[in-house]
């Protein structure tokens, strides 16, 4: 779902209730955060709203992890346990995606993330999103690669297991079906 395509009135009144719950249930994410706050700021920004619910659509499972005071935001990130299952099998992005000769994927996670409306978890977002729970046990998922990597032709990826964050490197035009991208929105 691109975020420009609009959620209708039923819609919306559904996903305000799947978000409300889930912030309800990971109030660790979110100590001094109201619901009602989150819900106002959302109700007024109908474009953020559908850029949410195309993540939730493609198994982001968005919720809040901060507030920025100094810009006013709230911080939504992708909190589904393993990597998002709509944005997987996708190399890094659009530059390795054209390198492919054989075997292309559907398309690149950059791309996916500026269609969808949203920005790459970089390495910081991602521990910091590790502090909150385990997530990527089972899979892993693309983080926003300096230039610097990006130029020698690879791209970084993060996963949790024995008990601790790794991130790894891979070529950039790399895919595999275990592995996706997390994604960030400012509201």
């Amino acid at each position: 779902m691109a975020k420009s395509e609009s959620i209708s009135e039923s819609q919306k009144i559904e996903f305000l209730d799947v978000l409300k719950k889930r912030f309800e249930a990971n109030m660790e994410r979110h100590k001094d955060t109201l619901w009602e706050d989150v819900k106002a700021k959302l109700e007024k920004n109908k474009e953020k709203l559908e850029i949410l619910y195309a993540m939730e659509q493609t198994g982001g499972e968005p919720d809040v992890v901060d507030f920025k005071n100094s810009s006013n935001q709230f911080v939504f990130v992708d909190c589904s346990k393993e990597s998002p299952s709509g944005r997987r099998s996708l190399c890094y992005d659009k530059e390795s995606w054209e390198s492919r000769k054989k075997f292309k994927p559907e398309g690149s996670a950059e791309e996916l993330a500026k269609q969808l409306g949203i920005e790459i978890l970089n390495e910081v977002q991602y521990y910091k999103l590790q502090e909150f729970g385990e997530f990527d046990t089972k899979t892993s998922s693309w983080l926003k690669t300096t230039k610097d990597v990006r130029s020698l032709g690879g791209a970084i990826f993060g996963d949790y297991r024995y008990e601790r964050v790794f991130i790894y490197h891979n070529g950039a035009e790399s895919y595999y079906a275990a592995r996706g991208f997390r994604g960030l929105l400012l509201i």
